[in-house]
């Protein structure tokens, strides 16, 4: 039976921005520092970097809607 604090991480794993992944296949470096990174970062500067994390995620969520909705002119 998984803790309540399993089901909570799996929640989170299956339902979030998946920011810090793709953060890290982008730049080369593992999830996991990215992550620690943004943990870090809002421990350090009192919630910056939970506000950065929402800000990007919220930019790659247009992002993907702009680059998913756009059709080429030649397509007819």
């Amino acid at each position: 039976m998984p803790t309540f604090f399993q089901r909570l991480l799996h929640f989170f794993q299956l339902w979030g921005f998946r920011v810090c992944q793709r953060l890290g296949d982008s730049w080369g470096i593992r999830p996991k520092v990215v992550r620690l990174s943004f943990v870090y970062l809002t421990f350090i500067t009192l919630g910056f970097g939970f506000a950065l994390y929402l800000f990007v995620a919220f930019w790659m969520r247009i992002k993907d809607l702009v680059y998913t909705k756009r059709s080429s002119v030649f397509d007819l």
